[in-house]
């Protein structure tokens, strides 16, 4: 065979080795073979050539093949980054591709802190420490000058070793940490200016290839577009959610107000459909979850809605005198509101509330409201008593009457036109000042009865009240504690009853008339007291001599328990008293044992109260006793009736 033809055929081998993807070594073992068949010098210099060549072409089919597997990895890495991610989620991801992409030990990601110029590492992978993560590089050192000037890649193969680096102590110590040789990093830029790096590093020395190098910036610039769009989403994320907030806000806001009109529409219905101030505060008071308490000028409480424990009487009259000079709300430690009532300047009052909560703005706002529709209330009810004073006076003049001016019935129905109820039991009060004009007790008698639901009238330099109730001592108790500081003098309050019907007043009025002449006449200027409070004075004041109901006022107790038990507890007692109270003296005229009289007494104790023994009291049971014991002896003298008829 020819030379050439050899030279052709061994050719034709080396392609028929490439076409079947043969390694490298295929092609090496056949130029062997030529060489061990002897052939002659320049038939071996062209196999040599086409080796040469044979091996070059698998070097390019090699080299391109890496270009498609780290092109189709960057298109896989490309899709990752297109997922929705948050930023610190985005940037764990960029450095995980890095390390697959360039087999990195290490990949980590900094960022520029526009404020100082400063590196800061933001994320890590495939670290061995926590020294990387958050340690910042002053400017000038390590890697962060070069990207900023050059916005290149800079790379090293040893880095603990290069003399280009500025070295810094903290950054050396985490590299020697980590065991870092060789690092790559490349900028993140934004319009051609960096804000960030991304990092690779080897832990052992790595000369890397500029076609390392332009992987590394591809996988950078994509991984900047991602950031920016995360940036983005985050952006627009924190847009949506500040919308929502405020949407939620704007809604919330809305359904308050939407409330705060409801409860002004609840409050001005209740006010104008006649609701009393009681009404009216309760209303107020659950709209605001909270305590109200409505006081008049004289810090007197008008009404409440509860209890509101451990007020400060001086903070809170200081605190009504600031809110009516500022014309405004005013709060006190612990939370409690204090808000004027005011009517064109006219101190008409406060409201305090105590809330259950911090008060928002539309609670603030109701409490205004709120204030408003007391004070229409308190102004409604100055009006009516304005109004029906003339009429109210003319009808208790007329039940005074003696005699009566118009008949019962007459005055019945005028009373029930005034919302009073004549049946129902009924006191009367006479206040009479001990100093001073009359005028200012007899306005407020007015506005008391109008708030009582009773009558006023003014009689002999007294006003004159009937109210409704059966306690005559504790109506007079309370006008007098509410009249007498209101005066700034004495007042003498006395009253009489309870009376049923409108024939009864005129007889209690002058029952309440004696008891304030006993109270005159036995230096009591100034003092309150009902005709029950007189004990036997109060009987023989009493128009009708009332003895049955002050023998039970003193030992009706014993009486009883004598009926029940058949004892003789009474006349224990009433031996008690004949003997200079003395129980051996006494149990001599019982004939009984001193102990026997002891326990007795004992049992009177419980009965009467631990005072029955004092002066006072002893006095009014000895009388009742006396009383007991005659009409005891009258009944046994009374004739028997079927005996008379029989004509026994």
């Amino acid at each position: 065979m020819s030379n050439a033809s050899l030279t052709d055929a061994y050719a034709l081998q080396v392609l028929e080795l490439l076409a079947q993807e043969a390694p490298a070594a295929d092609i090496e073992a056949l130029l062997e073979r030529a060489r061990d068949a002897g052939v002659g010098p320049e038939q071996l210099e062209r196999a040599e050539c086409a080796t040469r060549l044979g091996m070059s072409v698998l070097a390019l089919f090699g080299h391109r093949q890496r270009r498609e597997a780290d092109l189709a990895a960057l298109v896989d890495t490309a899709r990752d980054l297109t997922y929705p991610h948050d930023f610190d989620s985005l940037l764990r991801v960029i450095t995980r591709q890095a390390r697959r992409l360039l087999g990195f030990d290490i990949a980590y990601i900094s960022l520029l802190d526009e404020t100082d110029g400063s590196w800061r590492i933001r994320t890590s992978e495939g670290e061995t420490t926590a020294l990387s993560v958050g340690l910042q590089v002053e400017p000038g050192y390590g890697f962060g000058d070069a990207l900023t000037e050059r916005n290149a890649a800079f790379w090293t193969a040893d880095y603990l070793r290069d003399q280009r680096i500025q070295h810094s102590e903290r950054m050396d110590k985490v590299v020697r940490a980590e065991g870092q040789r060789a690092i790559l990093a490349v900028p993140l830029h934004r319009g051609g200016a960096p804000f960030g790096a991304l990092y690779g590093s080897d832990r052992k020395v790595r000369h890397f290839t500029p076609n390392e190098a332009g992987l590394m910036r591809t996988l950078a610039d994509l991984a900047a577009v991602a950031i920016d769009k995360s940036r983005v989403l985050d952006q627009v994320r924190a847009d949506v959610s500040d919308l929502e907030d405020d949407s939620y806000r704007a809604q919330l806001s809305l359904t308050r107000m939407r409330g705060l009109v409801d409860t002004q529409r609840r409050l001005i219905d209740l006010v104008l459909g006649g609701s009393d101030l009681a009404a009216v505060t309760s209303a107020a008071g659950h709209a605001l979850d909270g305590t109200l308490v409505v006081r008049d000028p004289s810090d007197r409480v008008l009404t409440a809605t509860g209890e509101i424990p451990g007020l400060e009487e001086a903070a809170v009259t200081e605190a009504v005198l600031d809110a009516h000079a500022g014309g405004a709300p005013v709060m006190l430690a612990g939370g409690l509101w204090i808000v004027p009532l005011d009517a064109r300047g006219e101190n008409i009052g406060a409201l305090i509330l105590r809330p259950a909560g911090e008060l928002t703005s539309e609670d603030e706002q109701l409490l205004q409201l709120a204030a408003q529709a007391v004070t229409m209330v308190l102004l409604l009810q100055r009006s009516t008593v304005i109004a029906e004073g003339p009429v109210r006076d003319e009808l208790m003049e007329d039940l005074l009457a003696d005699p009566p001016s118009r008949s019962q019935r007459q005055l019945m129905d005028r009373a029930e036109r005034l919302g009073i109820d004549l049946c129902a039991e009924h006191v009367v009060v006479l206040a009479r000042s001990e100093g001073g004009e009359q005028g200012r007790a007899a306005v407020w008698g007015s506005s008391y009865a109008h708030r009582m639901n009773g009558l006023k009238c003014v009689r002999a330099g007294c006003v004159v009240l009937l109210l409704p109730g059966c306690d005559a001592s504790d109506a007079a108790h309370r006008v007098s504690a509410e009249l007498s500081p209101l005066l700034n003098h004495s007042v003498s309050v006395a009253a009489a009853g309870p009376g049923r019907g409108a024939a009864d007043v005129g007889r209690v009025y002058r029952e309440a008339l004696r008891c304030l002449d006993a109270l005159t006449l036995l230096h009591g200027k100034g003092a309150t007291a009902a005709s029950s409070d007189l004990g036997f004075f109060g009987m023989l004041l009493s128009g009708d001599h009332d003895i049955d109901g002050f023998i039970a006022s003193e030992i009706g107790p014993v009486l009883e328990y004598d009926n029940e038990r058949s004892t003789e507890l009474a006349k224990t007692l009433q031996a008690y008293f004949d003997s200079d109270r003395s129980p051996t003296y006494a149990a001599e005229v019982l004939h009984v044992h001193p102990n026997t009289v002891s326990r007795r007494l004992e049992r009177i104790t419980e009965l009467l109260g631990p005072d029955w023994y004092k002066s006072q009291r002893a006095l009014e049971i000895q009388l009742a006793l006396k009383l007991q014991g005659t009409r005891q002896v009258l009944e046994a003298r009374r004739p028997d009736r079927s005996r008379l008829r029989r004509g026994e």
